[in-house]
């Protein structure tokens, strides 16, 4: 345990260098505007207004990357970042581009023509224009009335942050099981992830799972322990991600730990749940309908919600406490609304650590809880080992990643 302390505070060191890096990347991202809001807008973020949108737009999900915007000598605003590709299937089939041709515009006003679709992106969403409009319109509620939405299959930021997560966990702990193949106790960053497996394993999978059934559910468990982790960390960093701020993420997740509690349910846990023991027999129906609708609404929806409001309250608070620098500029002046802004949100970010290890930790223990329920074996006295295999040695690790 003390070990696993150590690896923590080693953790948390190299990531301070790191947050102090993303605070003034994203304060960079917030341009100073000189001038009253009266004068030419050049797409500064300099209002309380812009600032709002800013945030909002922050948090969304885009089919691309923008790391900082600023304007050149000639007054043209130029916009740092890469493009992703773009796949979308229309009324003309599969029409595939990079989003860059958007020209980083959100409100329509770009047109791209693609195999024989004029597609135009409004508010991060991708439309297909009728085939005899030549331009957007919309109606009083700004929604769009002469085109069409089409099936997006982008690789959108979350979508590619994703992917960097899984790959990031292959190497990762494809490389601490080659070790365990060679020796027991692992070299490098392997010595990093092996405290972080055991405990996983014996503070979430063991007590919550059952000591007969965690082997079959600690590989889930993991998975989704160092994918949220992961991701929440990788928001933390100047690349803006947010992926777990992403409500189709989380309910994905929630999903997948639904089906696994709902299929690996023993007749036991089918039994109390639609026609409960030890009740009176008309309260059994009622008692069914309650037990359904948890199992399959009240618990994902838990799981799914938590998450999704804890990291994207997050990031919008990190993001305000940013914005200080413009809003409250007159107040206190350039210097001291930088600082204020600087000092606080250090302070929300450093927490933001603990926020993304807690949230990882809160969904895999909850998930850890309904599987436990499901296979749980009631009205049976079962006898568990309490030695031996309690144990947390690095033996027994290698054994299960072998």
């Amino acid at each position: 345990m003390l070990f696993f302390d150590f690896t923590t505070m080693k953790i948390a060191q190299h990531t301070l260098k790191l947050l102090c890096f993303l605070l003034i990347t994203l304060s960079g991202s917030i341009s100073f505007a000189a001038n009253d809001t009266t004068q030419k807008d050049t797409g500064e973020i300099n209002t309380s207004e812009k600032v709002k949108d800013y945030i909002a737009h922050h948090i969304k999900d885009s089919h691309d990357f923008h790391l900082v915007s600023y304007t050149n000598d000639a007054g043209e605003r130029k916009h740092v970042g890469f493009p992703l590709p773009v796949i979308l299937w229309s009324s003309n089939g599969l029409a595939t581009f990079m989003s860059s041709e958007f020209h980083h515009t959100d409100d329509g006003s770009v047109i791209v023509e693609k195999n024989g679709s004029k597609f135009v992106k409004v508010h991060s969403k991708i439309y297909e224009l009728e085939p005899n409009a030549s331009s957007i319109s919309f109606d009083d509620e700004k929604h769009p009335i002469n085109a069409n939405r089409v099936i997006d299959f982008s690789i959108t930021k979350s979508v590619f942050g994703m992917l960097v997560a899984g790959i990031l966990m292959l190497l990762l702990f494809g490389g601490l099981a080659r070790q365990y193949k060679k020796t027991a106790i692992p070299k490098g960053f392997g010595r990093v992830l092996e405290p972080l497996v055991i405990y996983v394993r014996d503070e979430i999978a063991r007590p919550n799972v059952g000591e007969k059934h965690y082997r079959k559910f600690t590989g889930y468990l993991l998975t989704v322990f160092f994918f949220i982790w992961v991701l929440n960390l990788m928001g933390l960093t100047p690349l803006g991600f947010n992926v777990t701020g992403q409500l189709a993420v989380t309910a994905a997740l929630a999903v997948f730990t639904l089906i696994i509690y709902t299929v690996s349910g023993n007749a036991d846990y089918w039994k109390h749940m639609l026609w409960m023991p030890g009740v009176p027999v008309l309260i059994r129906p009622f008692l069914a309908v309650i037990e359904i609708a948890g199992a399959f609404i009240v618990k994902p929806f838990s799981l799914l919600v938590r998450l999704f409001a804890n990291i994207s309250a997050g990031h919008i608070i990190v993001m305000s406490l940013i914005a200080i620098m413009v809003v409250m500029k007159t107040e206190l002046g350039a210097f001291g609304s930088t600082l204020l802004s600087f000092v606080l949100s250090l302070f929300i970010t450093l927490i933001e650590l603990l926020v993304a290890f807690l949230q990882a930790y809160i969904f895999t223990m909850l998930s850890a809880l309904f599987i436990g329920m499901a296979v749980a074996e009631h009205d049976h006295d079962h006898k568990h080992d309490d030695h031996g295999k309690e144990s947390t040695d690095a033996e027994d690790v290698r054994s299960e990643f072998i």
